[in-house]
Order: C-alpha cells, then sequence, then structure tokens
C-alpha cells in the first residue's frame, strides 16, 4: 500500500490578525515554535510517503512562493499543485485524488490541513497508518480527537462505537452549553483530516458531486509538467463547496478513528498562548501575567501590570486583546474592511513589467554598459578585455579570439541599433586586431593570446570561427565598408572544405562530435542571409537545422543534447545524457528564426519542444535557468550562470512573435520573468555576476566580456518583439 498525504494550504486565518493575513496566512509562520505550521505538518506526514508514495502540496498561486521556500529550509521536495483560484475543499483534494490515481490506481491519500498542531509526529502517522488499511478496503475515514474541553471552537462527531466505527452524525461548532453536553456524550472534536483511496473519492464525487470531479480531472497538469504545476483553467470551473457539504454529509463510506493526542486548529490568540510556545521576538514583561507577546525583528514589547493578553505587533498594525475575546478579532478584520482596508493585508511589490525592466535595460546600456566597456574594455589597439573587476579595475588575464570577436558584434549592434558612442572606431578597431594578432597564416584565428599579445594557442576552434564570421556579418548589417565578405566567405569555404561532405563539422578538442559549435555557426549563417545573396549561407543553414533535426534533437524527448560519438549517435555515459537549459532556448530561438524565414512550421514547433524542456530547468523557487540537467529533466547543476537567463528570454520573445493571441500573453510573462532573472546579475555600474549557487549567493569575480554578447543579443531581440507585436511604450527602447 502506497500513502500519499496531502497538505490542504487553504484558509486564511483571519482571526490571527495581525500577524495572519491572505498573502501570508497562519499556516506559514511559526505560530508555535521556530517552524510553521506548515513545516511542522511537513515534517509530520512526509514519512508516510516513504514506502513508495509522495507528498502532494494542494495551495493557491499567491502562496508559491512560501510553499518553495519553506519546503527547501527543511530539505525536503513535493508535487505542488497551484490552484489559479480557491474553490474550496472538495475541489482541492479532487484534484489531488486524480494526480493520485493517474501516477498510482490503488493509491491512498491522507489529507490533512496545512495549519494544524500535532505535536506527537509518530502518534499521528500510526493512527494514519491504521486508518489507511479500512481505506484499502473503500471507507473514507476521518480523525476523531478525544476532546480536553467543551469548546464552541470545533465541529463535532457522534460516533456509533469506539476505536474505528461509523459515524451518526456530523455537527457544526455548538454553543459552550451543547458543547458540555457532547462531551458528556462522547462525541469527539472532527480534526478535518481524511484517509481515503484516491479513487474512492473520486467514485464518491463523481456521484455526488460530479462537476467538482469533471473540474478537476480537466485542470490536472499534463504529467511531464514537473515538481511544480498550476492547475488549467478548467478547474475554475469547479463548484465552490467544501468537502462535508459535497460528500461527507452523503455518502454511506464515512467512518471514524478515534485519537487521543493533543490537537488544535491553532484558530485564535488564545489557542496559540495555550501552547506555551506563542512568544516571538523581544520582550520584556513586569509584573505581567498570563500574557503573550510577538513583535518583529527590531522591535521589543514591554507591558507592565496587565494580565491575560494578547500583544501582537506587525510593521503596519498592533493588536492588544483579552486571550478571552480572541474570537473576536474577526470583528476587528471586518470593520478594517471599511475603515482601513491596506491594513488587511501585507503590501506586495509589484513585479517589474517587459516593458518597464526593458526601459530600465535601454538605459543601463546607454549610461553605463556601453560606455564602461568601450572604455575600459578596450586598449588602444583594439584588444578587447577579457575581464573587468567588480570595482572598474582592469584585470589582466589571456585572451580568447571569441571574446575579441563577440565585442565587436556587440558594438556593431549596438551602433546599428542607434547608440550614439563611438562605435566605429571600436568595431574597426576590434576588427584590425582580430587580423593583426589572431589570424593564422589559412585565414584561421587562433584560439588564445597570451595577456601580452603573443600566441598561445594555434589551434583553430569551430566555436571561434562561428564568432568571427558572425563579427564580420554584424559589421555589414551596421553599414561598414570593408572587405568583410570576401573574408568570411573565405573562411566558411575553409571550414567546409575540411568538414565530411555530410552531417557535422568537427570541433577541436576534447568533444569534437558537439552541438554547440554548429548552433553558432548557424547563428552566424543565418546573420549572413541577411546581409548577402551569396547562396552558400542559406546552404550552411539548411545543413546546419538539418543536422539538429537528424540527430542533435531527441526524437522522442524533443530536446537537444550536447555531446554525440562518431555516428552523431548520443555519446556514452554522462556526456551522452547531458542537457542544458540555456542551449534548449539557445536552439530554440536559432529554429524560430530559421522556421520563420523558411516558412516551416515543423521547424518551429521543434522550437517550441525545445523551449518547454528547457522551462523544466527553471528552478521554481528562484526562478532562475540551472546550468544542467539530464535527459529526464533531473538537475544535475544548480548553479545558474546569467547567459542561460538571456537565452531564456530571447527564446520567449521570439515564440511570442510566432503565437496567437491566446499563447503570446504567456510567452510574454515569461519573457518578463526571464528578464526579471537577467536583473539580478547586472550591477548598477555595467557590469554584471555570472554565477549563482544554489543558495543565493553569486561567485566573487570579475564580470567576464564574453557575456555581453548574452546581454546585448537579449535587448536587441526584446526591442524587435515590441516593435512586430507592437507593445505600448517601445519608444522606451531605444538607443542614444
Amino acid at each position: 500500500m502506497n500513502l500519499y498525504p496531502v497538505i490542504m494550504c487553504g484558509g486564511a486565518g483571519t482571526r490571527l490578525w495581525p500577524a495572519s493575513r491572505p498573502s501570508r496566512p497562519k499556516q506559514f509562520i511559526p505560530l508555535s515554535g521556530n517552524r510553521s505550521l506548515f513545516q511542522e505538518t511537513v515534517l509530520r506526514v512526509a514519512p508516510l510517503a516513504d514506502s513508495g508514495g509522495r507528498l502532494i502540496v494542494v495551495g493557491g498561486v499567491a502562496h508559491r512562493e512560501a510553499i518553495l521556500a519553506q519546503l527547501a529550509e527543511l530539505g525536503l521536495t513535493a508535487q505542488i499543485l497551484l490552484e489559479p483560484e480557491a474553490r474550496d475543499s472538495a475541489a482541492a483534494m479532487a484534484v489531488a485524488a486524480a494526480w493520485t490515481v493517474r501516477r498510482d490506481p490503488k493509491g491512498v491519500n491522507v489529507f490533512v490541513a496545512s495549519d494544524h498542531h500535532i505535536p506527537d509526529h509518530q502518534a499521528f502517522r500510526i493512527a494514519a497508518e491504521r486508518a489507511a488499511v479500512a481505506a484499502q478496503d473503500g471507507l473514507i475515514v476521518t480523525l476523531g480527537v478525544t476532546p480536553t474541553e467543551a469548546s464552541a471552537s470545533y465541529g463535532y462527531i457522534a460516533a456509533e462505537g469506539e476505536g474505528l466505527s461509523a459515524i451518526k452524525a456530523f455537527v457544526e461548532k455548538p454553543d459552550r452549553q451543547t458543547a458540555e453536553r457532547y462531551i458528556i456524550d462522547g462525541y469527539l472534536w472532527n480534526s478535518g483530516n481524511f484517509i481515503v483511496s484516491a479513487a474512492t473519492l473520486l467514485g464518491e464525487l463523481q456521484s455526488a458531486a460530479p462537476a467538482v470531479e469533471a473540474a478537476a480531472r480537466a485542470g490536472l497538469p499534463d504529467e511531464g509538467d514537473g515538481d511544480l504545476a498550476v492547475l488549467g483553467a478548467a478547474f475554475r470551473s469547479a463548484p465552490k463547496i467544501s468537502i462535508d457539504y459535497a460528500v461527507m454529509e452523503k455518502t454511506r463510506r464515512a467512518s471514524v478513528l478515534a485519537v487521543d493526542f493533543e490537537w488544535s486548529d491553532l484558530g485564535a490568540w488564545d489557542a496559540v498562548a495555550a501552547t506555551g510556545e506563542g512568544d516571538l521576538g523581544s520582550f520584556i514583561f513586569e509584573d505581567a501575567e498570563g500574557c503573550m507577546a510577538r513583535a518583529p525583528e527590531g522591535m521589543v514589547v514591554a507591558a507592565i501590570g496587565v494580565r491575560n493578553l494578547a500583544i501582537v505587533v506587525e510593521h503596519d498594525a498592533v493588536l492588544v486583546c483579552d486571550l478571552s475575546r480572541s474570537q473576536d478579532v474577526k470583528k476587528v478584520v471586518e470593520r478594517l474592511k471599511l475603515s482601513s482596508p491596506q491594513h488587511l493585508d501585507f503590501p506586495r511589490p509589484a513585479l517589474e513589467s517587459l516593458l518597464d525592466g526593458g526601459a530600465r535595460f535601454t538605459r543601463w546600456l546607454n549610461m553605463r554598459a556601453l560606455p564602461i566597456w568601450s572604455s575600459l574594455g578596450q586598449a588602444p589597439d583594439g584588444a578587447f578585455a577579457e575581464l573587468l573587476g567588480l570595482d572598474g579595475r582592469q584585470v589582466e588575464s589571456q585572451r580568447r579570439a571569441r571574446v575579441q570577436a563577440r565585442q565587436v558584434q556587440v558594438f556593431a549592434d549596438a551602433g546599428r541599433m542607434g547608440w550614439r558612442g563611438p562605435w566605429r572606431e571600436i568595431v574597426q578597431s576590434g576588427l584590425m586586431r582580430i587580423e593583426a594578432a589572431y589570424l593564422r597564416s589559412d585565414g584561421l584565428m587562433r584560439t588564445v593570446l597570451a595577456a601580452d599579445g603573443s600566441p598561445l594557442d594555434e589551434t583553430p576552434m569551430l566555436y571561434d570561427q562561428a564568432f568571427h564570421l558572425f563579427a564580420l556579418a554584424a559589421a555589414v548589417q551596421a553599414g561598414l565598408e570593408g572587405e568583410h565578405e570576401t573574408r568570411a566567405r573565405s573562411v566558411r569555404d575553409r571550414l567546409l572544405a575540411d568538414a565530411p561532405p555530410t552531417d557535422g563539422l568537427i570541433e577541436n578538442g576534447a568533444h569534437p562530435f558537439q552541438s554547440n559549435c554548429h548552433m553558432h555557426l548557424l547563428e552566424a549563417a543565418l546573420a549572413w542571409e541577411a546581409v548577402s545573396k551569396d547562396a552558400g549561407w542559406s546552404a550552411l543553414s539548411d545543413r546546419i537545422v538539418r543536422l539538429a533535426r537528424q540527430h542533435f534533437i531527441d526524437a522522442e524527448g524533443g530536446f537537444l543534447r550536447e555531446f554525440f560519438a562518431e555516428d552523431w549517435s548520443p555519446a556514452a555515459g554522462d556526456d551522452g545524457r547531458r542537457v542544458e537549459p540555456g542551449h534548449q532556448f539557445e536552439w530554440a530561438w536559432l529554429l524560430a528564426r530559421y522556421g520563420r524565414a523558411r516558412g516551416d512550421a515543423s521547424v518551429i514547433e521543434a522550437a517550441r519542444k525545445l523551449y518547454a524542456f528547457g522551462l523544466r530547468g527553471v528552478g521554481p523557487r528562484r526562478q532562475v535557468a540551472v546550468d544542467a540537467m539530464d535527459q529526464d529533466g533531473v538537475i544535475l547543476s544548480r548553479r545558474a550562470r546569467l547567459w542561460p537567463q538571456t537565452e531564456w528570454m530571447k527564446a520567449s520573445l521570439i515564440l511570442a512573435e510566432l503565437s496567437d493571441d491566446g499563447d503570446r500573453s504567456g510567452l510574454l510573462e515569461q519573457a518578463a520573468m526571464a528578464q526579471r532573472a537577467v536583473w539580478r546579475y547586472l550591477t548598477d555600474d555595467g557590469l554584471w555576476r555570472d554565477k549563482l549557487l544554489e543558495n543565493g549567493q553569486f561567485i566573487d569575480e570579475p564580470a567576464p566580456a564574453s557575456s555581453f554578447y548574452h546581454i546585448m543579443a537579449a535587448w536587441v531581440q526584446l526591442r524587435s518583439t515590441a516593435e512586430a507585436v507592437g507593445l505600448q511604450g517601445q519608444d522606451s527602447l531605444k538607443l542614444g
């Protein structure tokens, strides 16, 4: 028997204002101890899935970050299903059951609230496992807690017997006098925990509430959507009804298991205080008895000569109430709706839009990045710096051919897009430097120069020649005169003369059969197609795209591999399984351009599949594209460099151009998300960090010049897409 515990993250906890609010409800704040109620729930129920099940969390999209962050703090993962809007407990449970049945038709769900206080984790698990045995036989088991007092805050269950028993009745929250009678009659508190096989629950819903079951199944995410998925729009059509009304009051399968462990839903401040662990932050009590104080960091609460008070301080609100009147906090919340609605929730910073971020991007290029890299980043002889320290100092290092060519392309594009800086002189001197220092006698570029400019490595890497071709094309596109096409044609013909007559070109170095060098060669060929009548460029583009579709891209999975054997089959071992999200995006961008130019919808569809697979490498918590995963989407490296973020942005933008209105808006939002990821790396001074570690810290190192090519390409694509789809405010995306 496989158990699938389901944590339900609904509820606003209004009686715990001002600490609990819609954007930060009570389950995500520490109310009893150092961990949040959600985290305590995770630790309590996650072991139930150890025998082959899976922990499932159902929550709202607004709580995405809280769920991810708090799971990460525990070092645990879960299948997270996010509701686009709340539709009450029946729909939330239905979608978790539908997910479970799809994975395991015999799976048993243990449905628990995320905001309950149950200190004895082991006792809870023993009860859940006992109930699960009955659930296998088709029962719906709820846990009934033996009351410790006549509380008017809870619902009650009348059981027909002791232990695991049939249910005579569910009753709503009574008044205190009625609650006292229930205690005498042996009623149990209704804990709201349910243990039921997923198939049984769906069957009961199909009979008693078919619209709920249908909406849940229709809203279920695709199987390949990963550990976090937002439910589909169909989920919004689910009737808003609780599981009690939808099923439990109608079914003949209901039973209750009496338990006697400590339990509370911590619904008000008196319940929090009763745990003995409700205090938080700094406080000083002088002759104050029976009081509880909570203060945020940087504040201190002092109380003198008072009794039985809850004192709860937030940065924008303070609550002082007698603990015996804790239930009345809800009345205060109702009054706030009219008198001060801004205090009903914490202010949420608005996410920067695509155009607002783009305008900031443009100013950053204009006023910071282009000026600093055109001055500190280039020597009088035209040699570009490989690195600049984050304090602006030049860092001596070897100088790679690809960086020289990339920087030429960056400033040529800047000039073409309207930058008024000395781009002509920069590009011309950069090209002269390539000719004087990097070209071998055969016209191909050597790989590396020493810091003093002397040749260090004569190897003609295909990757480097691709960027030489690209730089020459950029110079022509910018309107610079010269023998650029003659030089480019000579390099191209030399590369093809040394290549096999069919299939791919061979790279020098440790990985001769690879996709990456072909990607940049395709980029160069497409650039030349735009400015040349030479059919050889189109033929080269066709050859590379054909190779990509036949060998680089997995026919079944739609993803692109990095390394290959001599016959262009996947390389053996880890090399053949490696997939880089950044290259999925970069190839998607190139194939989208190629497919549009050729009018080939199948190539554009291949680009969409690459893009979708690349998104599996975008971490749901940090929202950045990681460095590497394998062919199954398992993350191999959670480090996240700058360049994959720019490629994610470019691919989102060009696919938005090629999509109808329905898909376009989603892709433009993806582009905005990618642009926000890019901004995490950029500094106010026109420099950037390159490597973001899993812990959220950047490696302290100089800014690599090689990243500027990626940054500029992302901005150029943003401006192109803004014009193509008619985004309002695109005038802010102009260099000057």
